[in-house]
């Protein structure tokens, strides 16, 4: 895990998340933008209870991410969460590969298909809701404390064991959750992803399934900036 921090002027945002904040990071880097932040930990990490609330602060279970967490804040000056006086950017809940995993979905399906309507129905949208509960409860925490988050959409690539049908549609239902709670969200997949509504290759992270490369943290960045950070 590699955090991302620059301190060549003050700050402009704290970036916190799982791998797909890498890119991020590695772009803002790149362009002398300067934060402090950077990924913490794996997203699987990221879905159910991950952090407990102090006061206006949140403490992480895990010893590593708090730890890096803590450091972050004492760059910024803040005490706590509380305290940011800079935008929250955030890739919290969205690896949903972790979600559409084959396995998980299997009890559901009907001589291999998936009833019609399931992907779109209530039920389906309770069951991600309920598997990425603790991300869902920091964006609200974070927006309780007055914060202006911004969330970040994950890069549009499926791994062999993860559901593509799934993928598109969980991912849609955590971004509907996220923005219903006041969360500013980055959403770069029209110009990310070719005709069959998958990542394009030159945007896609050598060698690896999953992440997004440097090229799609730059797409990122812009937006970013087009929001005003």
């Amino acid at each position: 895990m590699t955090p991302y921090s620059t301190t060549t002027a003050p700050a402009r945002f704290l970036l916190l998340g799982d791998s797909h904040a890498g890119p991020v990071g590695r772009a803002a880097k790149e362009a002398g933008l300067s934060f402090h932040g950077g990924p913490i930990g794996a997203g699987r990490e990221f879905t159910a209870e991950f952090f407990d609330v102090r006061e206006d602060d949140v403490v992480f279970r895990k010893p590593e991410a708090d730890r890096y967490y803590r450091g972050f804040l004492a760059a910024l000056g803040a005490a706590g969460l509380g305290g940011l006086t800079v935008p929250l950017v955030s890739t919290f809940g969205f690896s949903a590969h972790f979600v559409a995993t084959l396995e998980n979905w299997q009890v559901y399906r009907v001589r291999g298909e998936f009833p019609p309507g399931f992907l779109s129905s209530r039920l389906f949208d309770d069951i991600v809701l309920a598997m990425t509960r603790g991300a869902l409860a920091f964006y609200r925490q974070t927006r309780a404390l007055g914060l202006r988050v911004l969330a970040v959409m994950p890069p549009q690539r499926v791994p062999g064991h993860s559901d593509p049908a799934v993928f598109m549609a969980a991912q849609e239902t955590i971004r509907r959750a996220v923005l219903a709670l006041g969360v500013e969200i980055v959403d770069v997949r029209v110009r990310a992803t070719d005709e069959t509504g998958f990542q394009r290759a030159e945007l896609c992270e050598t060698n690896d399934t999953i992440h997004g490369n440097l090229a799609f943290g730059r797409m990122i960045l812009a937006d970013l900036l087009a929001c005003g950070l």
